[in-house]
Formats: C-alpha cells, structure tokens, sequence
C-alpha cells in the first residue's frame, strides 16, 4: 500500500458503533446543510427587504448552530477513537501527513468544520448583541454565510480524493 503509506483506509463495513457513528455524521451533514442555508436566506432576505427583526429570525440560526454542536461531537467521537482509519494514522503521525487524503481527515476535515462551529457562535453571539434590525440580519447573513462555506469546503464530496457518499447506509 505505497498509496497510502501503509496507513490502513476504512474498510467498507464498520462493526457496532463505528458504523453507527460513520451513518449518523453522514446524515447530520444534511440537517446542518440544509439549516446553515435556511439561516443564511433568511438574513439575507431580511436585510435586502428592510424589515423588522422578529424573534422568529433568531431561530434558523439557533438551530443551525445546536445542528453544528451535535455534528462536530459526532465528529470528534469518531476522530478520538471510533475510526479505525484516524487511529491507523496516528500511529505513524508524518507519514500519514504525507498522504493528501490522509492529511485531510486529519487536519483539513477538522480544523474546518471548527471554524465553522467557532463561526456559527460568535454569529450567534453578535446577532444578540446588535442595535438595530439591519446589523442583526447582516450579521447573521456574514457569519452563517461564513460557517456555511467553511462547511461546505470541508466536506468530503464525492469525486474528490477524499470524497465519501452523499449517502451513508449501514
């Protein structure tokens, strides 16, 4: 395996929890998606209309950002201990860094995905802290806007070297 520096890949099928964390995060890429540009539209549309802020346009953010929470934690269960890939690598630190694709669930996929939870927050936090309408929905529109793209360039597309399923299943 020169490819891949004798770091193992996953394997197709996962036993218990592994694969039952792999399904989980695979699918909570859709929720968190599909929140993240519900949040973002939704500013957006607010602050190009000029319309008053309502309580109800907090919540697209809200759950956007609780969405984020519980993805990375699924993230960070399988990247401290419940994917046997991560845990091949750390074995051999820099030669794992040596491969690309490696080096991207390694590095890329989570320093990403942290910035676009760290984003999502401090959106969150600056919404609530604004003065006027028009800063809350600008703010909202730049910081999930921000968190979204980070998602959406961490993500392990299909095609890509290092590309999953759109779709995981058991």
């Amino acid at each position: 395996a020169a490819e891949t520096h004798g770091v193992r890949p996953i394997p197709a099928k996962l036993p218990g929890m592994s694969a039952a964390l792999l399904v989980a995060h695979s699918w909570l890429r859709w929720v968190v998606l599909l929140l993240g540009v519900l949040a973002v539209v939704r500013a957006v549309v607010g602050r190009s209309s000029g319309r008053r802020w309502q309580a109800g346009d907090a919540a697209p953010g809200l759950w956007y950002s609780r969405a984020l929470d519980v993805q990375v934690l699924v993230g960070l269960l399988l990247y401290f201990g419940f994917s046997p890939l991560l845990t091949a690598a750390g074995q051999d630190f820099g030669r794992a860094m040596a491969t690309p694709a490696i080096r991207f669930w390694l590095v890329e996929h989570l320093a990403g995905m942290l910035a676009a939870l760290a984003l999502g927050h401090v959106g969150t936090a600056r919404v609530r802290k604004a003065t006027t309408d028009a800063q809350r929905f600008g703010r909202a529109a730049l910081f999930y806007g921000l968190s979204l793209l980070a998602v959406v360039l961490a993500s392990p597309w299909p095609g890509l070297a290092y590309g999953r399923p759109l779709f995981r299943f058991f």
